[in-house]
């Protein structure tokens, strides 16, 4: 199955070299290269499966929650990044399913998107350690250090919170019912829920509406009496 990729960078010279490089490889189609300007209508329209995106020229994570709100269906990956803690963590939390080191080769791309495509993610161990730990932190009840400026109140509750998560990842209710130790009713129920507080018709919006209510300023629900520790795991 051909992967169907978009690429985005305000330099003209990125995209065409990318666009070679991508052009080569059996089962990836460049369907496009598109700047910032015009990047949310290109993917809108287009709708492709990754949009690989420039994140040493552009604001990565901006960039990312601009294009999950404008092609939800399509996977975002970083190209260019530092492999900085603060990076990493921001990209991750803007929505990207995996990312490429600055010092990467064309073969590595490909890679990449080839991990992407099966639903995985390539990072290093480090990076790795480092999502796991965050994850843990949430799922603790812990707080972004951005909460303390926060005031208004997340509508969802910290399980939901969690399944939204799992759900980001593109895990059916049957997969996030194991890792929570659930049934997968009571996921569905969860999902239900969300869709109603908010206001969305799709279980695929869930991540994104969540994303944008803490922009505006929305408070991390508060922690959960029966925090699961296989997410923990995840």
């Amino acid at each position: 199955m051909t992967l169907r990729v978009l690429v985005l960078s305000n330099v003209r010279i990125v995209q065409e070299g990318l666009q070679c490089a991508l052009a080569q490889q059996a089962g990836v189609d460049v369907v496009s290269t598109v700047d910032m300007a015009h990047a949310a209508e290109r993917c809108a329209r287009l709708r492709p499966d990754v949009v690989l995106f420039d994140a040493a020229r552009l604001d990565g994570a901006a960039v990312v929650k601009a294009l999950v709100a404008s092609a939800p269906q399509s996977k975002v990956v970083a190209f260019g990044v530092k492999e900085s803690e603060k990076e990493i963590l921001a990209l991750a939390a803007a929505g990207t399913a995996g990312y490429i080191r600055d010092s990467a080769g064309s073969a590595d791309v490909v890679r990449v998107l080839e991990h992407v495509k099966c639903d995985e993610l390539p990072c290093s161990p480090r990076a790795a350690a480092l999502l796991y730990r965050q994850v843990a932190l949430l799922s603790q009840g812990g707080r972004p250090p951005s909460a303390s400026r926060q005031v208004c109140a997340m509508p969802v509750s910290r399980r939901e919170l969690q399944i939204a998560y799992l759900l980001d990842r593109g895990l059916s209710n049957k997969e996030i019912g194991r890792q929570l130790g659930i049934e997968p009713a009571t996921v569905k129920n969860h999902v239900h829920n969300m869709c109603d507080k908010l206001k969305v018709h799709r279980r695929g919006e869930v991540a994104a509406r969540i994303r944008a209510l803490l922009r505006t300023g929305a408070s991390w629900p508060a922690r959960a009496p029966d925090t699961s520790p296989a997410l923990q795991a995840n």
